[in-house]
């Protein structure tokens, strides 16, 4: 029984004290009884609880109020204190008017001022209703005067009791003609909610409710606001209510008072309520989540991760609680929707909401039972969850839900209340134990659901009210409106000694009633089903079965000596372990070997299953449940190998390199579960000794139940039975308990010195790795290692050294065993002597344990190595030379799947066991696959030292050895990675010399000690003069001028020419590093001083020869702008000229030795010029629009300061100059205004003034709307022609509104110049109307956007590890590396830069410093409008003249000297690559060479093969004498040139060429740049592990040979012979058929046969052409088949459309171009070729061709096919080759006579003179162009044949 209220208060307005100026206190005036009761102290601060908003007075009478507030004192147990508040007339501040007012008329006045008072009834029971009845009583008989005591009233109040739960009812009366009728609930356990779920339910909605159940069980702050205290209390009534069956621990007050607000920011998690007059302080709290009950909704802080419920768990709770609280939402859509559902009575709905949630938990709790650890059961039982196995089992070990549920104390209180198997049970033990299996059938069936959910409902509603009918409440209450009486008398002063009497009499009646309470029976709690996944397993089973067969057969085999059989089958069985189901099963099939705690094991046997083992250690993850790694701990001790007589060695010194043994979680829950198992066997051998014997015997037989108990079972029984024992029999069992958990202590202590203490105990590797506490520090360890390592080796080291060392391995190994023995024994209860005991025993055994390993190690040591595979020496190039010797390895895969099987199948190539191998040149692994199914494969990959981009120690697992090893990681920027771990037998040393080499290599003392220079060289290095060693990159050129001046003649430039004494001081430049500031000091130093001490003294003229034979100067010629020549001489007609200045690169040390400049310019005036740009870059023209005329310019960017003269600044409008600042800026407007002259006479010239006449640009229109919409570019959204109008960041109208006539100008025309420049640098300027040119700001990437893009671009390519996350597909990283974009962006400028041009407006392009993106714009702009360049050696001269020439810092940007070592890799010639591999995709005939040259450039422009790409300038060049080739010296180093190779390689096959080349006459290319079409480049992703890259052409091209005799030989033999290829194995590309190669390689084969000798391939290919050209005019009926296919001729289709005068001579040679038959021309050899392929039934085409034909008067001269037939005499011509329609023929019966002509007005351009011939009919003369003189001559002899025949 208990008391049904333990206090009663009335608490009042304090006059003496108050709070604040608005605020008052409230103080007790009277409690009841006086005493405290023993059992409840009387509770604290209830003054504040009352009037949680602050006492405040009230200018009028409130309504009464009642509210419950909820106290929790020291022992966490709750007392609920009812408060009913109401107002009373404050007498004493009632003024002084109502003394005057009662001496007139004799009347009371009413009252002003209020002050509440509360009526507190404090109770540890739960029943708000019968409280608010009694005090409600109290109330009334108070207001009412009711002829009712309130002493009788108040002791009847304290002095009643409540029987406890169970169902019973109380009957009671206060004794004012009141009947109550209390009802208790049938559960103690389950709580009583009434409507509070229901009610937050329809204030939050379901989605807020559920966020903050998973708050509250998350341990997150929740608080509620709410005007209404009540709604307040019910709606964390309603919250607390949910967690059943957990329980809240945490702070739980449901409203609190003012003065504690404090209390919000506690640590702690809480459930807080309070009103909603706070709520503007509440809003403040960053980690509280804040639910406002009236406007219902919730606020979660950003900082919060709310952790959802595990799928499906949460959709279903959704689904249900959607069905109960909105019924019509399903039938919301129906056209005939069923009358309403009615929503449950409010009570029952409650319940039903709380039975889905009752649901839920038996869902998430499902089988928790079968995860307990049972550890003691007497005298109080000891129970540990195993939470890894739960969760493991359950699937969810990724969610982070059900873990932060596991780990927070509700669930932690829930393990120790209802872990006992011996105890009350409820409705969820039920629930959990039997009905899960019924919730999960329901799922999606919601009648069931609902129905089952009723039903649970049903008990919870019967739980509160389990006799329903009885409804029995009569309490009076106060009349209407009696709290607005005017004159009430203040609540009386209660006499306290007669309630202390009447309470004394009432609780002395009671005790003699029976005490009728019925405490719920306890029974043995049922365990339900084990775990099981919450997710369907679907298809994760599949060929389990096969799995587990492989690995018991390969165990067999081991124990049968097969070995054989076992190497065929351990690769399999090692991978089936990755499985769980398989590892289990390698655990069960070991045990079974093991005889009485043993089995012994040859060398062989032991290796395997230590293998095997490490292999199913390797995947027991720490989270994972730890079943594997307790299930082999045993085994581990069990087998064993004798090394020598008295020295065996046990499996667990080979397995010991696993986190999981320094995993202190994994050694308690085995070692709780090792004691559970002692404590089962303890009861089940004690029942059987208290049998007698016979009973014994007869139950031989069925021993069966009894076998079958768990621990829990047997705990049940025993805790049912302890009350009834005596003492003596209690004491014996607590001892038995005690000392099986001692004894398990003592073996486990023994079992973890096993496993810790290493065999070798110089490397303790394990403990030193695991950060768990108080290891070695860091620094300690890696001294004591040092010296271990050294000792290892030597066998007779001081002993000294020895034991200090072991001493270090043996502490850490102690104090480990001692924290997990001090925390295990203390939980589980182990005597404090015995805990002692141990600890003194641990050291001894740890000394004990590490002699004995002495002498297995010394003796493991002697043993013969396994056989290992051979090591492969990989084939070296020519001048290559081992560095290292191959240090035995394994390649591990690198992140890529095909090598490893992956999505395609296909064999497992890696791992590969194999060595690694250190060469001058490259980083080779060489080895073969370790899968013995893939057979005699080698496995090749490797890359240049100097590609390398980083290197990396990682810890890799071996997958053959299982165990963890020390690995290499290296990466290298040709997308290659090798990721390797090092075999036991290579030392530590030898890696770090290893690395240390490669250090050496990767970054060269200079450039001659690169392998381009220093291949195959004995000779001894020849070292720069020292100053050259430091800055061979030459960040700083004036450092090194400056010390160049020092030492002056000392420095050889070029051919060892002499400085002269250098006179002027340079300005050093500030900060060493490789951007500029913008105020460059260079440039802003004397230049003209430097430029005349600066000469050479040497004659100038042979500099100059060289200077005119570099890729620049031929350019220019090939483009006619201007010639070299003197003031003087020059001829008046050219606009530009060529000068010399910076033939010493005195003017600009990044630019090349001849520059084209605008011919009114002097070049004293250049120097000025320069000065205004980044490192002096001026303009210069670097190529001409040949059609339109128009210009490409290129320079650095502006300085600051240097453009005032061209962009006049914002408030001026006149075009007068403004003040200049300098001479230099003058020089600059002077050299703008020069360029523009030059342009617009250019244009003037080609016939059409373009730029005043057109109105707009005839440009596509998609291209502008891009650049405009994608604020990339130019930020206006207005018609591009106003560009230049608008710079950056003015308004479109404001700066123009007063001249409109201007802006209607711009808009009418078209600038002659478009300046491409920085959004920055023109910021404030505004432009010159007076110049005709306009401003385009761009914004581009800069290098360090490029790098990171780069890093991320690799990370998707190569990974290094397959991502666990499979969300993070390859696509997925390739998007996110930002490649593209920046690909698009460049392709973008290229295409409107080149439209621009072809539009008659001539470009400028000056961005960052105009050698990065300035470069790949430039380069892409006159690929696309300059079919040369698409040419081979057009391309070469592009990457010459724009890369190389003009200063692209490829070794800075490749990262490829020590000075820029930490710069990092910037891929900006590699990106122009990929620009170029892109429009290659979209042009494939447009392209002479194949995409494999350009892979071909990506590899070596940085792998250091070639000189070519080696420095960062022309000038850094010359001065290491590697610009020219010299004839003279012998001596100097050659190294070799890639251009040269790439020729050589060339003419000995077209492995560059592409057959698809067929330009058309076409205008500049305009490639697609959306996103969408650019394409991911093969060569990022692609590898070829046969071979190793394919780019290292002496290998290769060694290869291709002995292919092709192959195939011969094959060839005659069989015919049938296959080749499997694999894409990452083989080189797809080249074995892939293509009819082309295989004609030349037939052809090539018939002329050995017939003993000629072979002729070039290009001969070959014209005459394939040729004869293709035949074919394709046949009709298709009678196509011969005289070996040429389709396949050809549709790629080859497009020849007969070019003119013939415009066939590029396909690169060749110049010594060959002479013998080469013209395409399309007809020479003898055709003719006879021709004869020799045409079939007999085609005779009357004698011969035909493509001649030049004028049209009638004033018509032009047009291209035609022409076929002389001599059959039908007549000269027929067609539109093309191919066409079969007959455009016209000219009857040669008519013809008069056939003679050379003159060339005429119109003719085509290039054709030479002699190449016209005229034909004479009796009708007309026919006017005739041939391709050249000599097939001129061809057609008119052959016509005049024909004539003659006739």
């Amino acid at each position: 029984m208990a008391r049904l209220a333990d206090y009663f208060i009335v608490v009042g307005y304090d006059h003496e004290k108050t709070a604040g100026p608005t605020e008052g206190l409230g103080k007790i005036i009277q409690r009841f009884p006086q005493k405290d009761w023993e059992d409840t102290p009387f509770p604290q601060g209830i003054e504040l609880f009352c009037q949680p908003g602050g006492w405040q007075l009230s200018k009028e009478r409130k309504q009464p109020t009642f509210f419950v507030v909820v106290l929790t004192d020291i022992d966490s147990e709750r007392h609920y204190c009812s408060c009913l508040t109401f107002y009373e007339a404050e007498i004493n501040l009632q003024g002084t008017k109502e003394i005057e007012g009662e001496e007139e008329s004799g009347l009371i006045p009413p009252a002003e001022v209020f002050a509440p008072k509360s009526l507190v009834l404090v109770s540890r029971l739960d029943y708000p209703e019968i409280f608010r009845a009694c005090l409600g009583l109290i109330y009334t008989v108070y207001v009412d005067s009711l002829n009712v005591s309130l002493e009788t009233l108040i002791a009847n109040l304290c002095s009643c009791l409540v029987p406890a739960s169970g169902g019973s009812q109380k009957l009671f009366s206060l004794g004012a003609g009141d009947r109550q009728l209390i009802q208790t609930p049938l559960h103690d356990s389950l709580p009583v909610t009434g409507t509070s779920v229901a009610l937050l339910f329809q204030q939050l909605g379901i989605q807020n409710v559920l966020s903050l159940f998973c708050a509250v069980l998350t341990e997150n702050k929740v608080l509620f606001h709410s005007a209404s205290f009540q709604r307040l209390s019910d709606a964390c009534r309603a919250l607390e209510s949910l967690m059943f069956p957990l329980k809240y621990s945490y702070p739980y007050i449901p409203i609190l008072p003012a003065q504690l607000l404090e209390v919000l920011s506690s640590p702690t998690p809480f459930i807080i309520g309070v009103h909603s007059v706070f709520r503007n302080d509440i809003h403040e709290l960053l980690d509280v989540i804040i639910a406002d009950l009236d406007g219902g909704t919730i606020k979660i802080p950003e900082c919060i991760h709310l952790s959802q419920l595990p799928e499906p768990l949460l959709h279903q709770t959704q689904m249900a609680l959607s069905l109960v609280l909105h019924p019509d939402l399903e039938t919301a859509d129906y056209a005939f929707p069923p009358p309403r559902t009615a929503l449950s009575h409010s009570k029952m709905l409650d319940k039903e909401v709380r039975a889905i949630f009752l649901r839920l938990f038996a869902q998430l709790f499902q089988g928790y039972r079968s995860c307990l650890q049972l550890i003691r059961i007497h005298a109080e039982p000891v129970i540990h969850f195993h939470k890894a196995a739960f969760l493991g089992q359950r699937g969810l070990i990724e969610n982070d839900f059900l873990t932060k549920v596991l780990n927070g104390m509700a669930f932690a209180g829930f393990v120790s209340e209802r872990g006992p198997p011996f105890r009350a049970c409820d409705l969820f033990d039920e629930l959990v134990a039997f009905e899960v299996e019924r919730i999960k059938a329901e799922e999606g069936n919601p009648p069931k659901m609902i129905k089952h959910v009723r039903e649970l409902a049903e008990q919870l509603f019967k739980n509160e009210n389990p006799n329903p009918h009885i409804a029995f409440q009569k309490v009076p209450r106060p009349t209407e409106g009696s709290h607005l009486r005017v004159h009430i008398l203040p609540f009386p002063r209660i006499n306290e000694c007669r309630v202390q009497e009447l309470l004394q009499e009432g609780l002395t009646r009671s005790q003699g009633a029976p005490a009728a309470s019925r405490g719920d029976k306890k029974c043995v709690v049922p365990a339900g089903p084990p775990v099981v996944s919450i997710m369907e397993k679907g298809s994760t089973v599949f060929n389990s079965a096969q799995r587990l067969e492989v690995v018991r057969n390969c165990i067999s085999f081991i124990f049968e000596n097969k070995f054989l059989e076992t190497e065929k089958t351990l690769p399999a069985a090692l991978r089936a372990l990755k499985g769980k189901a398989a590892r289990h099963c390698l655990t069960q099939e070991l045990g079974l070997h093991v005889k009485q705690n043993r089995a012994i094991l040859d060398h062989q046997q032991f290796d395997y299953i230590v293998r095997m083992m490490n292999c199913a250690l390797q995947d027991c993850s720490s989270s994972e449940e730890y079943s594997i790694a307790a299930a082999l701990l045993p085994l581990t001790t069990a087998f064993y190998r004798k090394l020598a007589p008295g020295v065996s060695q046990f499996a667990y010194t080979c397995v010991q390199d696993h986190p999981i043994w320094t995993n202190q979680q994994f050694w308690e829950t085995t070692f709780y579960s090792n004691v559970q198992n002692q404590v089962r066997s303890l009861y089940l051998t004690a029942k059987d000794d208290n049998h007698a014997v016979q009973l014994r015997l007869k139950e031989k037989n069925s021993v069966g139940p009894d076998q079958d108990k768990t621990a829990m079972d047997l705990a049940a029984e025993q805790l049912r039975l302890w009350p009834t024992l005596n003492k003596q029999m209690q004491q014996e069992l607590v001892q038995n308990e005690e000392s099986t958990v001692f004894s398990q202590a003592i073996h486990f202590a023994n079992l973890m010195v096993y496993l810790l203490v290493p065999l070798d105990t110089s490397k303790n590797k394990l403990l030193r790795t695991s950060a768990t506490g108080d290891w070695e520090s860091g620094s300690n360890s890696i001294v004591t290692n040092s010296i271990a390592g050294s000792v290892a080796e030597s066998y007779d080291t001081e002993s000294g050294f020895e034991d200090s060392e072991n001493n270090d391995v043996a502490n850490a190994v102690v104090r480990f065993i001692t924290r997990f023995i001090d925390k295990v024994c203390t939980e589980s209860g182990v005597t404090q002597d015995h805990i002692k005991g141990l600890h003194c025993m641990i050291p001894g055994i740890v000394a004990m344990h590490i002699e004995t390993l002495e002498a297995v190690h010394r003796e493991s040591r002697r043993l013969p190595p396994i056989q290992k595979p051979k090591i492969l020496r990989p084939t070296l190039l020519p001048g290559e030379e081992f560095v290292c010797e191959g240090l035995r390895v394994l390649l591990d895969p690198d992140g890529r799947e095909e090598a490893t099987g992956g999505l395609l199948g296909g064999p497992h190539i890696l791992p590969a066991e194999g060595a690694l191998f250190l060469t001058t040149y490259r980083i080779i692994f060489k080895g073969t696959p370790h899968d013995q199914l893939v057979g005699e494969q080698t496995v090749i990959r490797s890359f240049p030292i100097a590609s390398v981009t980083k290197e990396k120690k990682i810890t890799i697992q071996n997958q053959l050895q299982q165990s963890m090893q020390e690995g290499l990681q290296i990466t290298s920027a040709t997308f290659q990675l090798i990721k390797v771990a090092f075999d036991e037998e290579v030392s530590p040393e030898v890696v770090e010399i290893f690395k240390k080499q490669l250090m050496k290599f990767r970054y060269p003392q200079s450039i001659f000690s690169t392998f381009a220079f220093a291949a195959g060289q004995t000779a001894p290095q020849i070292i720069l003069p020292k100053q050259k060693e430091k800055n061979t990159s030459f960040r700083t050129f004036s450092k090194s001028i400056v010390k160049g001046a020092k030492r002056a003649g000392k420095m050889t430039i070029g051919r060892q020419y002499l400085l002269k004494k250098k006179t002027g001081t340079i300005v050093e430049e500030r900060g060493n590093r490789p951007g500029w500031n913008e105020d460059d000091d260079i440039s802003v130093s004397d230049d003209s001083e430097l430029h005349t001490s600066g000469t050479l003294k040497a004659s100038e003229k042979s500099t100059m020869e060289q200077l005119v034979e570099r890729a620049c100067f031929r350019d220019y010629q090939r483009l006619g702008l201007g010639t070299i020549s003197s003031n003087s001489s020059r001829s008046k007609t050219e606009y530009l000229r060529i000068t010399a200045l910076n033939r010493m690169y005195s003017l600009c040390r990044s630019y090349p030795g001849l520059l084209v400049v605008p011919q009114s310019i002097q070049d004293s005036s250049l120097q000025r010029v320069a000065r205004c740009y980044r490192h002096n870059r001026l303009p210069v023209v670097c190529w001409k629009n040949t059609k339109t005329s128009t210009l490409l310019l290129r320079s650095g960017g502006f300085h600051g300061k240097g453009v005032v003269g061209l962009f006049k600044s914002q408030n001026t409008h006149t075009t007068a100059p403004a003040s200049l600042e300098s001479s230099s800026s003058i020089e600059q407007e002077k050299y703008l205004q020069a360029l523009l002259n030059v342009i617009s006479v250019h244009s003037k010239m080609n016939g059409s003034n373009t730029l005043t006449v057109r109105p707009t640009i005839a440009l596509s229109p998609g291209v502008w709307a891009s650049l405009r919409s994608s604020n990339r570019f130019i930020n206006t959204q207005t018609p591009f022609i106003d560009v230049g109008a608008r710079l950056a960041g003015k308004d479109n109208t404001t700066s123009y509104s007063s001249s409109t006539f201007l802006q209607s100008q711009l808009l009418r025309r078209q600038a002659a110049l478009y300046i491409f420049g920085e959004k920055s640098q023109l910021r404030g300027f505004k432009l010159d109307f007076a110049l005709n040119c306009e401003f385009v700001p761009v914004e581009f990437s800069d290098i360090r956007q490029t790098k990171a893009s780069f890093k991320k671009l690799m990370r998707a390519c190569v990974p290094s590890t397959i991502p666990t996350d499979s969300e993070a597909t390859f696509l997925k990283a390739l998007g996110e590396s930002e490649w593209f974009p920046q690909l698009h962006r460049i392709m973008q400028l290229g295409v409107i830069i080149s439209e621009l041009l072809e539009n008659g407006s001539s470009v400028m392009i000056c961005l960052e410093d105009g050698w990065d993106i300035t470069a790949q714009v430039v380069s892409l702009v006159q690929l696309l409008s300059d079919p040369f360049y698409r040419t081979l050696e057009g391309f070469r001269m592009l990457v010459e003249k724009e890369w190389l020439s003009f200063g692209h810092k490829f070794s800075q940007r490749s990262n490829l000297t020590l000075n820029c070592q930490g710069s990092g890799f910037a891929p900006v010639f590699l990106q122009f690559l990929d620009c170029v591999h892109q429009i290659h995709n979209q042009y494939p005939t447009e392209f002479e060479f194949n995409q494999y040259y350009l892979k071909f450039l990506a590899f070596h422009h940085i792998s250091n093969r070639f000189k070519t790409f080696l420095l960062d300038s022309d000038y850094e060049r010359l001065e290491h004498g590697t610009l020219f080739e010299d004839k003279g010296d012998k001596h100097a180093k050659k190294g070799i040139c890639i251009w040269e190779c790439i020729e050589k390689m060339h003419k000995r096959s077209p492995i560059f060429f592409n057959y698809l080349y067929a330009p058309a006459e076409i205008e500049a290319l305009k490639p697609n740049v959306n996103m969408s079409s650019l394409k991911k480049w093969d060569y990022y992703v692609e590898e070829i592990l046969a071979t190793g890259p394919s780019y290292d052409w002496t290998m290769v091209t060694a290869k291709c040979s002995v292919s092709e005799e192959t195939d011969q030989t094959d060839g005659s033999l069989s015919q049938t012979k296959r080749k499997i290829v694999w894409p990452c194995y083989d080189d797809v590309k080249k074995i892939q058929p293509d009819a082309i190669s295989s004609l030349l390689n037939e052809i090539e084969r018939l002329e050995s046969k017939l003993n000629q000798s072979p002729e070039r391939w290009q001969l070959l290919w014209e005459r394939v052409k040729m004869n293709l050209k035949d074919d394709t005019r046949q009709d298709n009926l009678r196509r011969h088949p005289s070996g040429s296919s389709g396949m050809m001729s549709a790629n080859l289709h497009s020849y007969q459309k070019r003119s013939l005068l415009e066939i590029p001579d396909s690169g060749l040679g110049e010594e060959q171009s002479a013998s080469i038959s013209p395409s399309n021309g007809v020479d003898r050899r055709t003719t006879t070729l021709y004869n020799h392929f045409t079939s007999k039934n085609d005779e009357n085409r004698s011969f035909e061709g493509t001649l030049y034909k004028r049209g009638a008067l004033l018509k032009g001269w047009k291209p035609r096919w022409f076929v002389l037939d001599v059959t039908k005499h007549q000269l027929r011509y067609y539109d093309s080759g191919e066409d079969t329609s007959c455009k016209g023929h000219i009857d040669l019966a008519e013809v008069e006579t056939v003679i050379p002509a003159s060339p005429t007005i119109g003719a085509p351009k290039h054709a030479s003179e002699k190449a016209f011939f005229d034909l004479k009919t009796n009708k007309r003369v026919y006017n005739f162009c041939a391709q050249d003189a000599q097939s001129a001559q061809q057609w008119m002899d052959r016509i005049q044949s024909c004539i003659s025949d006739a």
